[in-house]
C-alpha cells in the first residue's frame, strides 16, 4: 500500500493514531541512530532513510540509495532494512540478535512486519540502521552491482 503523500508529516497525518504513534516511536528510534549521511523523505510511498542522489548518483534505477523505508501496510506495519537483505553478515547477526529479544520474527526478504510496537524490539532497530554507514553500504552496493 503506497501512499501519495509528499512529505513525511503528510504521511504520518494519513495514518490512523494507534499506527502514528508506532510508526512515530519507530521513526524517532531510526534518526537517532542514522549515521551521518542519510537523509529521511518520501520514498517508493513510504518514509526511506536514503543516501541523497547529489552524493551518489550512479544507482541503476536513478533512484536514492535506500537504506531503510518505514511503512504502515494494509494489514501491518514493516520495517523495511536493506543492509540486512543485502549482506549476509549483517543478515546472521540480525538473527541471531533478534531471537535473543524473546520476540517473535515475522520477515520477509528485508521488511521486518510488526502489528503493535510492542511486538518490535525496538534497540536492535536502532543499532541495525547504525550499523552501516554511508560508504560502507555505497561499497557494498557496487561489489554487489559488479557481480551482475
Amino acid at each position: 500500500m503506497q501512499s501519495g503523500a509528499k512529505t513525511v508529516d503528510e504521511y504520518l497525518a494519513e495514518l490512523p493514531d494507534d499506527r502514528r504513534e508506532s510508526i512515530e516511536a519507530v521513526r524517532s528510534v531510526i534518526l537517532k541512530k542514522l549515521p551521518n549521511g542519510y537523509e529521511e523523505g518520501m520514498q517508493y510511498g513510504m518514509i526511506g532513510y536514503f543516501i541523497p542522489l547529489k552524493r551518489y548518483p550512479d544507482t541503476y534505477n536513478g533512484e536514492a540509495l535506500c537504506l531503510a523505508s518505514l511503512a504502515s501496510q494494509k494489514h501491518h506495519m514493516a520495517v523495511y532494512l536493506m543492509n540486512v537483505y543485502g549482506n549476509p553478515d549483517v543478515e546472521r547477526w540480525f538473527m541471531e540478535e533478534y531471537k535473543k529479544s524473546g520476540k517473535k520474527l515475522d520477515m520477509g526478504k528485508s521488511c521486518v512486519r510488526f502489528k503493535k510496537l510492542e511486538d518490535l524490539p525496538l534497540e536492535l532497530i536502532g543499532e541495525t540502521i547504525a550499523k552501516t554507514s554511508p560508504e560502507q553500504y555505497i561499497a557494498y552496493y557496487e561489489a554487489a552491482r559488479k557481480k551482475k
